[in-house]
This record gives structure tokens, sequence and C-alpha cells, in this order.
């Protein structure tokens, strides 16, 4: 897109902030994947209506439209193609109401995670879906990826808390999806297929999401064992013994040792793994439970603690929210993959993991929510490197059709974006394809809405 062009662009787009300044272009032309793209201009519209107007322009002209949060994401979904406008969505970031009596809030897709739960908490309410980029991430973009995080395992993903969805068409066209009730099955479930687009069919400008009262109590575990294959044993009975935490997360050695050298807070280095677990609800009856998953642990010659405050509490979780800086301090070009399999095939995971990693002479560090079988996969290895990256890119196909071969998928929570495009089809049968791209040309017919992204 030529500067003249833009200037066209400028006219008739008057009042919506933008900008074509080379250092704007360059801040919103990387993601946390790590990949780089070249945008010609940064639109930051303020409401619904300037999202319209941006749409209605850009379809006319067939310009790439790319819609944006905070950049959080990790496989190149919000990365520009050349030629086309960045609609960065963070200036609509408002909570526009909370429904006490419904338990929903309202809320613009610029509003960060974090925020949105500690506003609503101070009022008694819960909202479950934590990412790691919790603190940075915008609401947009959890639903757009259909974002997890630790919390998972007791309370679902983002899609388990939308109940309805404004959104702008390619064409500029404004549709509501879903419900503000509980139950409703008019029609088509366009809101299900909105969440996890990642920005492919329409640029989402509200949301409804459901919320929760507070839990009561919680409890939070951490158990440190010398024996990998006895953590994975350790998530798989303790699901097995009906106890369902709130969060049961993993650490291997390689993330221990790595956090230990970025934020130390005195874990011994040859620990092989830990589990941090953590217990909400009613106090006599997780107090119950903790003593049933402490019982379980030890029987594995896990060394077990309880944290005795919040403040112990948090230190922990910044401990485990320490793995990805951690990570990108030891090499900054890993390779990042997240993984899910059968609980009970976790033990399977990483043992092959490991055994991957010691054949390739690539370190392989892996952490995750180990409750819902979630495992981030990351292959530390430099981008420069041309023949130690290509050998890391077929090792990741060997990853994944472990991964499938044990009854898992490619991706719980990051998507697929530019990264896992090549490799969709080893999951996902040409027919079905075929289906989706079908529902893309029905909602973008000029394939304007983040082109490039999840199919090749």
């Amino acid at each position: 897109m030529t500067s003249h062009r833009f200037e066209i662009i400028s006219n008739k787009l008057q009042d919506i902030k933008f900008s074509t300044e080379p250092e704007d272009l360059i801040c919103y032309g990387f993601d946390a994947s790590g990949l780089e793209g070249y945008t010609s201009a940064v639109i930051w519209p303020r409401n619904t209506q300037e999202v319209v107007r941006v749409m209605e322009y850009a379809y006319q002209n067939e310009i790439p439209v790319v819609p944006r949060g905070a950049g959080t994401g990790m496989t190149g979904g919000s990365i520009p193609s050349k030629g086309s406008m960045v609609l960065s969505l963070e200036k609509m970031n408002r909570l526009i109401d909370l429904d006490a009596n419904n338990l929903n809030v309202l809320v613009e897709p610029g509003i960060i995670n974090g925020r949105l739960q500690r506003d609503i908490e101070y009022l008694g309410f819960f909202y479950p879906p934590d990412p790691a980029s919790m603190n940075f991430c915008t609401i947009g973009g959890n639903v757009a990826e259909n974002a997890g995080g630790p919390r998972a395992l007791k309370y679902g993903v983002t899609r388990d808390y939308v109940m309805e969805i404004e959104a702008v068409l390619p064409n500029g066209r404004v549709i509501t999806t879903g419900v503000r009730t509980t139950k409703g099955v008019v029609g088509y479930d366009l809101t299900r297929l909105l969440v996890g687009s990642e920005g492919t069919l329409a640029v989402i400008t509200k949301i409804r999401l459901r919320v929760l009262p507070l839990p009561e109590d919680v409890i939070t575990m951490l158990a440190i064992f010398n024996d990998l294959e006895a953590s994975g044993s350790a998530v798989s009975k303790i699901i097995a013994s009906r106890i369902i935490p709130r969060t049961l997360e993993f650490m291997d050695r390689e993330a221990i040792m790595a956090v230990e050298n970025f934020k130390p807070i005195g874990l011994p280095l040859d620990t092989e793994a830990l589990l941090l677990i953590e217990l909400d609800g009613h106090p006599p009856a997780i107090t119950k439970e903790a003593e049933k998953i402490a019982d379980i642990c030890r029987a594995l010659d896990a060394d077990l603690s309880i944290a005795e405050d919040e403040a112990a509490r948090n230190k922990l979780w910044e401990y485990r929210r320490a793995v990805s800086p951690a990570l990108y301090h030891l090499n900054p070009t890993k390779i990042n993959e997240d993984i899910v399999v059968p609980r009970n095939r976790i033990p399977d995971m990483l043992k092959g993991l490991r055994k991957m990693s010691e054949e390739s002479g690539i370190k392989i560090v892996n952490f995750g929510h180990a409750g819902d079988g979630n495992i981030h996969v990351n292959l530390m290895v430099n981008r420069e490197d041309k023949e130690e990256y290509q050998k890391a890119l077929k090792l990741v196909e060997n990853i994944f059709s472990m991964t499938l071969n044990l009854g898992g998928t490619i991706s719980g929570e990051h998507g697929i974006g530019l990264t896992k495009a090549r490799y969709i089809g080893m999951e996902i049968k040409q027919s079905e394809l075929d289906l989706m791209r079908g529902i893309k040309t029905i909602f973008d017919p000029k394939k304007i809405l983040n082109p490039g992204k999840v199919f090749l």
C-alpha cells in the first residue's frame, strides 16, 4: 500500500486514529511467535462504528486487514501480510456492564484479561480462563484463539464462558451471535464458530462472558519428584481418585533449571519434575482432597509442601509463570508447541520427548497444564543456524506424529496461525478442511481478513 493510497484512506476515514510512522509499523509487525511481517498502516478504532467504517473501505478496495489484540499469540496469528492494515483493538478496552443477577459481564475486546479478573474479583466474582500472559493479553485475543490456562482443568477454556458476540464482517456488516441466557439452541451456533477462528472470519467488537461466584478458599501445593515418569503417574492417579483440582501444572528438569537461573526460589537442581497443584471451594472439602493428593504424591516418593498464605501462593505462581520469559532469556529463538494427549498417556509422551531430545541433541524443555494433558514443548534452537533449525522442524513433525498416535491434538490453546499451518493436514482430513475453507469463503469472499492464517 503506497503512502498516497493511505492518504486517500485517511481522507475517507477521518477522525479514526492511525499511523504510518516507521516505529509504529515495526512495533505492530511482530508478536510473541518471534515472526515478523510488514504492515503499511496501524489503525486504532475506538468503537464498533469505526471498525465498520474501516472494514467497509477495506472491502471496497480489497485491502487486507489484520485484527490484533496485544500481540501475545505464539503462532503468528497477528503477523501482518505485506500491504495490509493492522486493526489494533487495544483502545476498545471498557468493561461495559456487570450483570450481577445473571452472572455475566459485557466487555470490549481490548480489555486486559488480568484487569477484568481483578475488577470483578473485587466485587466477589470470578472469571476462570487465565493464560500465562493474563497480565498483558486481551479478552478479544483470548476469544480469537480460544485461550485456556492452568484453571482449564476444572473450569474449561474461553469458549465455555462466551455467551454473546458482536462482530463486524469483512464487508462492514455488524452481526450479533449467541444469547444472554444460560440456555439457547435457536439456529446454528455461530458464537462457538467465531471463538477460536483466529481473526479470519470477523472482527470481534463486544463480548458477553459468563462469570462465577468467587470460590471460598484456595489451597496451593508443590510436589517435587526425582523421577519424571512418577510425576506423570501422579497426574493420572489424582484424576483417577475423582479429584479435579483447579490447576495441575507440570515443569520438567530443564524448565526448573531455566527458572532457577532466572528467578530462583531455591529448588534443588537435580529435581526431575514438579507439580503445582491448586484446589478451590468449600474449606473442609478441599482440605480433605488435599490430604488425598498428598498421600498419592508421597506414595510416588514426592517431596510435598503447602503454601501457608497468599504471599507464598503468589510466589509459587510467579515461579510457574516465569517459565516462558526464562526460556527466552536462555534462547530467544525457541520453537514452542502446545500438544495435548490423554492424561493417562502423559508418562508415555514425556518419555518419548526425552528420548527424542537425547537422540537429536536438541534440548527440549517441557511444562504446562498436565491436568488436562496440555504440554508446552519447547525446542531450544537457533533460527539463524539453518541446519539446526531444519532439524528441529523435522523433530516437530515427529512430536506431532507421536501426539496423534497417542490420541492427542497438535494444538491445545495456541491455535494454528502461521507456524502450524503446514501441519494442520496431519490432524484434520481433507473433507473437513474443505468445509472449513468453505466457511471462510462465506464470511470473507474477498479473503481480506487476516489472510494466510490457519490454511496454507
